[in-house]
């Protein structure tokens, strides 16, 4: 019996998957999340097999999920699930050590092929994001990611909402009266929200911010 999680903030996907899983002898869905620090919470608690997960979620997003389980050695199956097949979210999803990367537009058979491989231990990417995979691997772009096993760097904070348009603002050297006029905020929230920025990066000057901006994969 595969034993699977799901980690999804949208109910109706979630009971989707459960519906499509649990149709299929040895397969069950044990638990569910619905944002990324819940899905770390429930799999320490159920130890599942398998874990399917969004990208897009709160709290921690699916790509940071599989890099702390990467990180921390859990042993469980990471099958990222997403509507994007960007070369972004590709590869950072295996930098961040995903056994399989499955857009949600796939068929059900091969949603379920994807599940049993990676619940086996193979590895299994869907067609479109094989094809960015070997475009970088031939630039040396996958391979380095490969064969250095590099390991996404986990933020030990997290960044609002507003934090997040910020930090674009300010990278992009918008001065603070630009930045109030894109928000439609005035000057001072922009100065505090600033500050408030740099502080929790514990950068001193652009430069540093960028530094850390990086190092976290916040750009």
């Amino acid at each position: 019996m595969i034993n699977v999680v799901l980690a999804d903030d949208h109910v109706l996907v979630r009971d989707g998957i459960k519906a499509l899983l649990e149709d299929q002898s040895g397969i069950t869905v044990i638990d569910e999340a619905s944002n990324g620090k819940e899905a770390l919470e429930v799999i320490a608690k159920n130890k599942p097999h398998v874990l399917i997960v969004d990208i897009r979620m709160p709290e921690m997003n699916g790509i940071e999920v599989v890099a702390e389980i990467t990180k921390q050695k859990i042993d469980v199956k990471t099958l990222v699930l997403s509507m994007h097949d960007s070369e972004e979210y590709v590869l950072k999803s295996i930098q961040a050590g995903a056994d399989g990367y499955l857009l949600k537009g796939a068929s059900k058979e091969e949603f379920l092929k994807a599940v049993n491989n990676v619940a086996a231990g193979d590895k299994y990417f869907t067609g479109d994001v094989s094809t960015i995979i070997m475009n970088n691997f031939v630039s040396g772009k996958t391979s380095k990611v490969i064969e250095e096993q590099k390991e996404v760097k986990v933020a030990p904070f997290k960044l609002t909402k507003r934090e997040r348009q910020i930090l674009n603002l300010v990278l992009e050297l918008k001065n603070n009266k630009d930045i109030a006029e894109e928000l439609s905020i005035s000057k001072r929230t922009a100065e505090v929200h600033r500050f408030n920025l740099m502080k929790k990066l514990e950068a001193k000057n652009l430069q540093e911010l960028t530094n850390k901006a990086k190092e976290y994969q916040l750009i």
